[in-house]
């Protein structure tokens, strides 16, 4: 059964909706104990209150410093309402239990913005009660509602009406995990300010948030610019943050970022062996192949002067028979990523071209059921914030193709088209990709308008265009691009449509007799 909240403990520096809140508690009959000045903001508003000391028969010390730093507030906050022992202890001691808490913090962030702010200001404004109630009251959530943000306020107060003055577990969770969250935040402006001012000489603290810094980089993505590497803790999912170096040189911000976008591509084929070679962080040359070593050879044949000095992945472990390939004539590599690597094949690598000494090899473990491990969110930073968005995961199927055309693809031309729609995505918008037989013959990435784009893959795919199909991440707005394609050889089309001007590509695609499929949804990358 829901614990009934018979006693909340308010303190709280943003006052925002707070008389109507605890007018509500006290309308249906909660005993409200307050500190300071929130305390007095209930007395004014004619509000019951009973002071903290009077709770737990100690003075607030200090200048306030000591207020709630108290077994009788710590131990009401945490007993566990289902073992007796702990209920009779708080019996022994005339110990209450608090069965809500509402705080929010020193206002830390607020105080350091101001320009001329001191040393001493931002220091005194470090809260130190709160954070320790918010913590007790979350780790008790079984028991105790705890809640940090006003807009809470009327959904604690409607579920308690509708409860008969309890709040239900799954709430008490949500809130729970928020005041964490909170908690996590304010302590790590705390942190972030005090590394500013005390240790100016290093931008990149052994923790940062939650994240542990893996290395300190040469320098960023230009030689002016500092970097350094964070994992992310309690990932399971193979990936660059799991990776381990077996062999090179340190890697650098680039070769990490490429790395990364290298692996990315090449889990989404697992069905057969596959390998993926990046260039500033975009596919130029992607295969599948019987064996892991054609797979290689493929993806490189697809563009051999972009593939020269590249990021390469594959999704096998690598044999000796692919490393010969790697190593083969006018080839040159930066760094390799792979589930493992066979003992024969490492010397290859590492001895048998000049560049070999300095060749990183990543490994990352089996690829396999990767998708079950998947989590975390995609985080892009501006100047001044950030913007979050869940991973670009979703990989269109079969049968959710739509085809739009008077003539549908060929059981072998939405094979490929699938292929193709499973690379585009990891490739910059506007992205267009062309392949055939499973291999990447041409890509035109980071344009500012699609046509130009697909002149790109044009360009580069020359006569193998004949017979291929073509992706796009996005809808075309104009039928040009698929003309362009068309004109090329290019015999069926896949693209989520959407646009205004589709019927006009559809009409081009039947008048030339090409098959066209619609997705439904788009990839950008940005």
């Amino acid at each position: 059964m829901d614990p009934i909240i018979r006693r909340a403990l308010i303190s709280v520096s943003d006052k925002s909706g707070l008389i109507p809140f605890a007018q509500g508690l006290s309308e249906m009959g909660v005993e409200i104990v307050s500190t300071g000045g929130t305390a007095q903001a209930l007395m004014e508003a004619g509000i019951s209150v009973r002071s903290i000391s009077d709770l737990t028969r100690f003075p607030e010390m200090l200048d306030g410093r000591i207020k709630t730093l108290h077994p009788v507030v710590h131990g009401g906050l945490l007993a566990r309402r289902d073992l007796p022992e702990h209920m009779q202890t708080l019996a022994e001691h005339g110990i209450g239990t608090i069965d809500l808490l509402c705080v929010n913090l020193y206002p830390f962030a607020q105080t350091i913005a101001k320009p001329d702010v001191s040393l001493e200001e931002a220091i005194e404004n470090i809260d130190i009660g709160g954070p320790a109630m918010i913590r007790s009251a979350s780790k008790n959530h079984a028991s105790v509602t705890v809640v940090v943000h006003p807009e809470d306020y009327d959904r604690v107060l409607e579920e308690m009406r509708a409860n008969n003055g309890a709040t239900t577990l799954a709430l008490r969770q949500r809130l729970a995990a928020a005041a964490i969250a909170h908690t996590a935040r304010y302590d790590a402006m705390i942190a972030d300010f005090l590394t500013s001012r005390y240790l100016p000489e290093e931008p990149f603290p052994r923790e940062l948030s939650r994240y542990t810094r893996a290395q300190l980089c040469r320098y960023g993505e230009n030689p002016h610019q500092r970097a350094a590497f964070y994992r992310e803790p309690n990932v399971t999912e193979p990936c660059i943050g799991t990776a381990r170096q077996l062999h090179g040189k340190e890697l650098s911000f680039n070769n990490l970022f490429d790395l990364n976008a290298a692996l990315e591509t090449v889990k989404e084929f697992l069905e057969a062996p596959a390998a993926v070679i990046i260039k500033h962080a975009n596919p130029c040359g992607a295969a599948l192949g019987e064996t892991l070593a054609e797979a290689f050879r493929r993806a490189r044949e697809g563009d051999p002067i972009s593939a020269f000095g590249g990021i390469l992945a594959v999704n096998r472990v690598l044999d000796a028979a692919t490393a010969e390939e790697i190593t083969g004539k006018n080839t040159f590599f930066e760094a390799i990523i792979a589930p493992g690597y066979e003992a024969e094949a490492i010397p290859i690598l590492t001895e048998r071209k000049k560049w070999g000494a300095n060749l990183r090899l990543m490994e990352v473990g089996s690829l396999e059921g990767w998708q079950s491990k998947a989590r975390g969110m995609d985080v892009k930073k501006l100047v001044g914030g950030m913007l979050v968005q869940d991973r670009d995961l979703k990989i269109v199927s079969e049968g959710e193709l739509k085809t739009v055309t008077e003539r549908a693809p060929t059981a072998e031309e939405t094979a490929e088209l699938l292929f193709a729609w499973r690379v585009v995505r990891h490739v910059k918008s506007n992205a267009i990709v062309f392949t055939k037989r499973r291999q990447v013959i041409g890509v035109g990435a980071g344009q500012m308008n699609r046509l130009q784009s697909v002149r790109l893959a044009v360009g580069q795919s020359g006569e193998k265009a004949q017979g291929a199909v073509m992706a796009s991440d996005a809808f075309f707005p104009f039928p040009d691009g698929p003309q362009a394609a068309i004109d090329a050889g290019i015999t069926a089309i896949i693209q989520p449509g959407g646009s205004v001007k589709d019927q006009e590509t559809i009409d081009l695609c039947n008048q030339r007799g090409i098959a066209m499929v619609f997705t439904g949804m788009r990839h950008f990358l940005h």
